[in-house]
C-alpha cells in the first residue's frame, strides 16, 4: 500500500478511543483552594521549587477523557503530552479498569520469586515476543523505567561475567540523556543540574557528546556529518578506555526530556557498527519511544539499528498503573539463562495486576491499529501541521520529530541557529502562556515538546497546534520579536 493510499485508508476512519462523551466524576470533592492548601501542607512534587510552588498554587485535576483533562475549576485542558509521554490510549479506557478489576479479584498480589509465576506475567510475556522484534523474546519486570535502565547495568555486568569478561564494566551514556532518576539511572543519564544535587555517583559510567544539532553544529557541518561525528566520540572513547573494559553504550533512540532531538539518519547505523566492531552491548532506552510514539511499535525500527536490551514502561501499560520491563535479546537471555542466579529482583517484579492491565492496554493498541493508524494517519498529519504552521516563525528554528511526538526549537535567530541566551527562561515564559491557555506542553531548556496521547484525532490535532501557535506567538511578542 502506499503512503497516499495508507493516508486516505486512515483518513476518514473514526479516532480510535470509544470512550463516554464525559469522563467520570471524582468520588470526593473539595474546593481548589483546600486541595492547594493540602498540597502545600504536605506533598513534595518531583523536580520543582517547592517554594515557588506552593506559593503560586498547583493546578489540580480531577477528570480525564480522550485526550482531556479538567482541573478543580472546570477547565478543560488539551494534554499534549500524554501525562508524561505515557497515556498511549488515551484516558478513560474502561477495558483497562476492568482488567485491573478482575485481576485484583482473583489474584490481588504474588511475586515472582520462589519458583513462582502467575497467568497475566506469563500471558504478558508471550505477547511482548509477539509485538517486540525477532530477537527478544525474555523480559525481566520492574516498576519504572528508572527501575528498568537500574535493571539494564545489573544484567549488563552480569552478561560480561557470564563471557569471562569481568573486565568489562565501562557504560558509555550522552550528555543531556534521561534515563530515569534513581542513582544508578541519573548517574546514567547527562543531564548536569542532576548530577550536582547526587554526589554519590556509580561507577564506571562515562559520557560523550550529544547528537544535537541545531544547539551544536557549526556553520559549515551537514546534519549527517555532524552526528558522523558525535557518533564516532563513541569509537574514541572506548578506545581511550580500551575495548576490553567497556561493557555497554546507551542511548535513547530520540532524546526525550533532552528536546525531542533526532538524529540525521547517519547517527545509529554508526553507533551499532561501532558497539559490534568492539563487542560493546547497545541498549535502546525505549521508555519513552517504544509503543507507538514514533508510528513504529519501537523507535529503534523508526532508527534502524537493532540493540541487545531495550527499556521499557510508560507506554506499556499507557500510565495507568506503573510498570517497567527489560527486553533481552536472546544472546543475552541464553548467557543469564544457562549460568546460574541472576540475583536481581523487586517486590512487584512481574506484579499480576500491572500484568494484566499491560496484557489489555497492548491488545487495544494492536486490535484497533492504534500504532499502524499513527503511521499512516495522525503522525503524518501532526509532524505537517507543526511544520506548516511554524514556517517562517521569527523564534523557531526548527521541527524535529516523528509520528506523535516534537521538539519545537525556540530561537533568537532561526536561520543562523542562533539560540537565546536566555533560554530556559524563554522556555518556561512559554511554557506559562501554554498552561494559561489550556495546553499542557512541556520546556525542555528553549525547546518545547509535544507528545499526545496516540488515539489523538485530526481536529484534536488542529486545537493543540492552534494552541501551540498562540503561546509561542505570546511569548514571541512578549520577547518584542512579533
Amino acid at each position: 500500500m502506499s503512503y497516499k493510499t495508507e493516508e486516505l485508508a486512515f483518513a476518514n476512519t473514526p479516532a480510535a478511543h470509544p470512550m463516554a462523551s464525559t469522563p467520570v466524576q471524582p468520588a470526593t470533592s473539595r474546593s481548589t483552594a483546600d486541595y492547594r492548601a493540602l498540597d502545600a501542607a504536605h506533598h513534595i512534587h518531583p523536580f520543582s521549587d517547592m517554594g515557588a510552588l506552593n506559593r503560586a498554587g498547583s493546578r489540580v485535576i480531577v477528570n480525564a477523557q480522550g485526550v482531556h483533562l479538567w482541573d478543580s475549576d472546570g477547565n478543560k485542558i488539551i494534554d499534549g503530552m500524554a501525562g508524561l509521554w505515557c497515556v498511549n490510549v488515551g484516558y478513560g479506557r474502561k477495558e483497562l479498569a476492568d482488567a485491573a478489576y478482575r485481576q485484583m479479584q482473583a489474584l490481588p498480589y504474588y511475586n515472582t520469586f520462589f519458583k513462582t509465576t502467575h497467568p497475566p506475567v506469563i500471558e504478558l510475556s508471550a505477547l511482548l515476543a509477539e509485538l517486540t522484534p525477532e530477537p527478544f523474546r525474555h523480559f525481566f519486570y520492574c516498576n519504572s523505567g528508572s527501575e528498568g535502565n537500574d535493571t539494564v547495568l545489573r544484567i549488563v555486568h552480569q552478561y560480561w561475567a557470564t563471557q569471562r569478561q569481568p573486565a568489562k564494566k565501562f557504560v558509555i551514556a550522552r550528555k543531556n540523556a534521561y534515563h530515569g532518576s534513581t542513582i544508578a539511572g541519573g548517574t546514567l543519564g547527562g543531564m548536569a543540574y542532576m548530577h550536582e544535587q547526587m554526589p554519590s555517583k556509580v561507577e564506571n559510567v562515562v559520557h560523550i557528546d550529544q547528537p544535537y544539532f541545531f544547539g551544536e553544529a557549526s556553520s559549515d557541518q551537514t546534519p549527517e556529518e555532524f552526528v558522523l561525528l558525535r557518533a564516532r566520540q563513541l569509537e574514541e572513547k572506548i578506545l581511550e578506555l580500551g575495548a576490553n573494559n567497556v561493557a555497554a553504550f546507551i542511548g535513547e533512540p530520540f532524546q526525550g526530556a533532552g528536546g525531542v532531538i533526532f538524529p540525521a539518519a547517519t547517527y545509529w547505523p554508526e553507533i551499532q557498527r561501532i558497539c559490534r566492531k568492539y563487542d560493546v552491548l547497545l541498549v535502546a532506552d525505549e521508555v519513552i519511544g517504544g509503543f507507538g510514539r514514533t508510528g513504529e511499535w519501537f523507535a529503534h525500527q523508526h532508527f534502524g539499528f537493532e540493540p541487545d536490551l531495550i527499556t521499557l514502561a510508560k507506554g506499556l501499560t499507557s500510565g495507568y498503573v506503573p510498570m517497567g520491563a527489560v527486553g533481552l535479546h536472546d544472546r543475552v537471555a541464553r548467557a543469564l539463562i544457562d549460568h546460574g542466579d541472576f540475583n536481581h529482583g523487586l517486590t512487584y517484579s512481574g506484579h499480576p495486576v500491572a500484568a494484566a492491565v499491560a496484557v489489555a492496554n497492548l491488545k487495544l493498541l494492536r486490535d484497533e491499529k492504534i500504532v499502524a493508524r499513527v503511521k499512516a494517519d495522525t503522525g503524518p498529519y501532526f509532524q505537517k501541521k507543526l511544520r506548516d504552521t511554524f514556517a517562517g516563525h521569527p523564534i523557531v528554528g526548527e521541527i524535529s520529530g516523528a509520528g506523535l511526538v516534537a521538539g519545537v526549537q525556540l530561537a533568537q535567530e532561526p536561520h543562523t541557529r542562533t539560540r537565546f541566551a536566555n533560554g530556559v527562561d524563554v522556555g518556561t515564559l512559554c511554557r506559562d502562556f501554554c498552561f494559561n491557555g489550556n495546553l499542557v506542553m512541556r520546556a525542555s531548556g528553549d525547546r518545547m515538546l509535544l507528545s499526545p496521547p496516540l488515539v489523538i484525532s485530526r481536529p484534536e490535532i488542529d486545537e493543540i497546534v492552534t494552541k501551540a501557535k498562540a503561546a509561542i506567538d505570546a511569548t514571541a511578542r512578549e520577547l518584542g520579536m512579533l
